[in-house]
């Protein structure tokens, strides 16, 4: 019973605070990554290109700079089509879905993730994420809600302050 208290108090603080699983990514990480990639375009060893190439688009879509996140969706959608293997294919299209996460685009994300958990329905990272997904989407709309609701009862409350005083004069 405590067990679940406390996942109720986590989830609640989660909630409120807009934590999520997916992890971030440094400044220090993306430079050594394009450090590897410039190596590697320089030694003409196309298949390390490759690799170095996905983990800088790793790096960048978990960056938690817009500019690199963006320069990271740009790079997997121009390599999405270069893809040799479908679990090529699966890894850049959950990258992409994670950079458009980051960059708040949730509708296009979840359907990125949709089509990974197609291609492979018990993958953790992708359920992790579509998970993340529809909690913002959720916290979203119950912020809208609320400020919707709010606005509506300052609205009321002036009317109503107003009908008061029109009413007193009389």
């Amino acid at each position: 019973m405590d067990a679940k208290i406390g996942q109720f108090f986590d989830s609640v603080g989660s909630f409120f605070t807009g934590s999520d699983k997916i992890p971030w990514c440094d400044g220090d990480v993306i430079a050594g990554c394009e450090r590897e990639v410039k190596e590697a375009t320089d030694s003409g060893a196309e298949d390390r290109k490759k690799e170095c190439l996905m983990r800088l688009s790793w790096a960048l879509v978990h960056s938690r700079q817009p500019e690199d996140v963006q320069r990271g969706i740009a790079m997997l959608e121009a390599a999405l089509e270069d893809s040799a293997s479908p679990l090529q294919e699966r890894e850049k299209i959950y990258l992409l879905a994670v950079g458009c996460y980051r960059s708040g685009d949730y509708s296009k994300s979840r359907r990125l993730v949709d089509r990974c958990i197609e291609m492979q329905a018990d993958w953790r990272q992708a359920l992790v994420l579509k998970k993340a997904i529809e909690d913002k989407i959720t916290k979203d709309g119950v912020i809208g809600i609320g400020i919707a609701a709010t606005a509506f009862g300052a609205v009321g409350l002036i009317a109503g302050g107003i009908i008061a005083a029109m009413s007193r004069k009389k």
